[in-house]
């Protein structure tokens, strides 16, 4: 089990899932019988909660609507999350409407909400004493206001590294990656330590599409790559090293959202607890065979998070 050096700082989206499941195709104009969950989630909160399950000691700075500070906390101290929620007086809590069809694919239709008021600031220096890892996923960097906001992940990266935290973060949508602007997100995190993008990211990052080519390339930018290729495995990439082949763990696919997610709170947890390890790469194997577990879990659930 993780020990308290190994402390984890999430920072990033909560959001509130909609998870809709069609019993039939959609009909226009008239109703469609479905299955309709609400689940929290939030890519961030998401991995707060999975690193919680794992037992690695995790706080998580995120922002909500001000009805919904005490149930979203509530929600992830029940996983073993420290939740520093801020309250914001104007904005609704983010949501999600995600419409899962027979093939188990998803589409997500997103209002950012009060995540949009989130800035890396937010992150104080106090929660960063002592801590092992800081994780933030591309949606916060997304939500940036401008120049300002840029500076302040670059900020938040120098911070870390002054405490001696390594960096980690999850790009987290091809679409919006592609929407913001490649080499602005790349400037903005420039410095990350570990990169935890799937195959889309990685494809949209690089110009690239062959998966191992594109995760070497990617370990040029980055000390240490994780690119998950869904049901294909994992290619781990350490900076001067070959990128290496993993399986994926069988499992009975439920809902797959929330899976990404997953991998990023058992990788950090296992990377974080095995700093022993003889090479930069074995602790990557390691630590991704980790996460590969914790995401054959999530996939058998439904919704982001364990249960």
């Amino acid at each position: 089990m993780p020990g308290p050096g190994e402390r984890i700082v999430v920072f990033g989206d909560v959001i509130d899932d909609i998870l809709v499941r069609p019993h039939g195709p959609i009909r226009a104009d008239t109703d469609t019988p479905a299955a309709i969950r609400q689940r929290p989630g939030g890519s961030a909160a998401n991995v707060a909660a999975w690193l919680g399950s794992l037992g690695a000691p995790v706080d998580f700075v995120g922002i909500v609507g001000a009805g919904d500070v005490s149930s979203h906390a509530a929600a992830l101290e029940a996983q073993g999350v420290r939740a520093h929620l801020l309250a914001d007086p104007e904005l609704p809590t983010g949501t999600i409407i995600v419409l899962i069809d027979e093939n188990n694919t998803r589409t997500m239709l997103t209002e950012r909400g009060a995540n949009v008021r989130l800035t890396p600031d937010c992150v104080d220096d106090a929660l960063l004493a002592g801590a092992g890892g800081v994780h933030f996923t591309g949606y916060s960097v997304f939500s940036c206001g401008g120049a300002a906001d840029e500076e302040g992940f670059r900020r938040l990266l120098e911070r870390a590294h002054a405490s001696g935290a390594v960096v980690s973060v999850d790009p987290s949508s091809a679409g919006f990656l592609a929407d913001f602007g490649v080499e602005r997100f790349l400037t903005t995190i420039r410095g990350a330590d570990i990169l935890l993008p799937n195959l889309d990211e990685g494809m949209v990052l690089t110009g690239l599409e062959e998966p191992t080519s594109v995760a070497a390339r990617l370990s040029e930018w980055f000390p240490v790559v994780a690119l998950t290729l869904g049901a294909a495995g994992t290619i781990v990439a350490v900076a001067g090293t070959e990128p290496v082949c993993l399986p994926v763990e069988a499992a009975l696919r439920t809902d797959s959202t929330g899976a990404g997610d997953a991998f990023s709170a058992g990788f950090l947890a296992a990377w974080l607890s095995d700093s022993g390890a003889a090479t930069p790469l074995q602790r990557a194997v390691t630590a991704a065979r980790a996460g590969g577990a914790a995401a054959a879990n999530a996939i058998e659930l439904v919704g982001g998070r364990p249960d």
